[in-house]
């Protein structure tokens, strides 16, 4: 079986965690330290904060700006649900915004349809690795005095005009789970320019401590752990490597699947699209359905996912919770999307099997 999404790990990720266990000191401390200056160093940011994960990296972002009861937030509706409850988590009201067709990333006319005197901030997911339409979003925020806050949990080294996302908003919100492009177990990261911004959000990740037991405010246990920062050090090391494997496995894709109906991804101009996911649509205009094509992968062999079926506004979560609104082009996206296995370590004979398999090739 050729899965979905697998982390891209080895000796030296293993060699990184051993000497931190072995060292005795497993908490945050120097390899977590050394990692956000890394990682803020490749993001074009001066400053980083490590957190445990990227819904705690939004969490966070949003708390250290005072965000909270009463507040608005606009989010992409079809994205996956921590951008939005990560804002609920605040007190504050996600006001889901529908997408681009081509890019699958938040509308920016629809977003200033949304805008109230109660808008804080506006969320932009770099969705499957693709950059968002940065500078309209940025001129939006800028005319109407809000927050941009990127969403780069799925776009760790995506560059838009030639600058690596997170570090055009007022912070970048980054995870690293395992099935990103690059992994360190758990763990997300925060990045800015804002220096009292950063260290607010090391205040709140740290149980509100501002010296050694000297607590000044209710905070949170959102902390980095050594283990996780030293293996992340190693992949942040490796990911111009795995994008460009991501990269060359995308392109191979794009010239070899030729099924009719079939929609390769879009990359946005003056961008660099980065694959956390490669997905395609199935339209009506296929001789089969996008759930046919998923079942028929997977009988031969080949992993492939939905991200995401349900958008946020059809969750039950937020059934009666947040403002009607309207967005037919995430729901169509919902019923086409289909994602197919892009990460490095794709053999060619994997390659191979998958666009013959997508293409309707016994």
């Amino acid at each position: 079986m050729i899965p979905v999404a697998r982390p891209f790990v080895g000796q030296e990720e293993a060699d990184a965690a051993a000497r931190v266990i072995f060292s005795g000191m497993l908490a945050s401390g120097q390899e977590v330290i050394h990692f956000e200056k890394e990682f803020a160093d490749f993001c074009g940011t001066p400053h980083a904060v490590a957190t445990s994960n990227g819904t705690t990296a939004l969490h966070m972002a949003m708390a250290a700006l005072g965000i909270g009861p009463g507040d608005e937030v606009i989010v992409p509706s079809f994205t996956f649900i921590a951008s939005a409850t990560s804002v609920s988590m605040c007190g504050a009201s996600p006001v889901l915004a529908d997408i681009e067709e081509k890019t699958y990333c938040i509308d920016p006319e629809k977003v200033l349809e949304l805008i109230s005197p109660q808008t804080k901030a506006i969320i932009g997911v770099h969705l499957f690795g693709q950059p968002c339409d940065i500078r309209a979003l940025s001129d939006i925020c800028t005319d109407h005095a809000l927050h941009f806050i990127e969403d780069c949990a799925q776009a760790h080294g995506a560059q838009y005009k030639g600058r690596a996302v997170g570090s055009y908003g007022t912070c970048g919100c980054f995870s690293f789970y395992p099935t990103k492009n690059m992994t360190c177990g758990e763990g997300g990261m925060v990045t800015s320019t804002n220096p009292e911004f950063i260290n607010r959000i090391r205040l709140l990740i740290n149980h509100g401590q501002k010296e050694k037991y000297l607590h000044t405010e209710l905070g949170y246990n959102f902390r980095l752990t050594d283990i996780a920062a030293a293996i992340g050090r190693v992949q942040l090391r490796k990911l111009p490597e795995m994008n460009q494997s991501r990269q060359e496995n995308a392109d191979f894709f794009t010239k070899k699947i030729v099924r009719r109906g079939i929609i390769p991804p879009f990359v946005r101009q003056d961008s660099t699209h980065v694959y956390h996911q490669y997905a395609i649509r199935v339209t009506d205009q296929a001789d089969i359905t996008r759930d046919e094509l998923v079942s028929d992968l997977n009988r031969k062999g080949i992993g492939a996912a939905i991200h995401y079926p349900i958008p946020i506004h059809k969750q039950p979560v937020y059934e009666g919770k947040i403002q009607p609104c309207g967005c037919p082009v995430s729901e169509k996206i919902s019923r086409e999307i289909l994602s197919l296995p892009v990460y490095p370590g794709l053999t060619l004979e994997q390659r191979d099997s998958i666009t013959q398999a997508v293409n309707g090739c016994e």
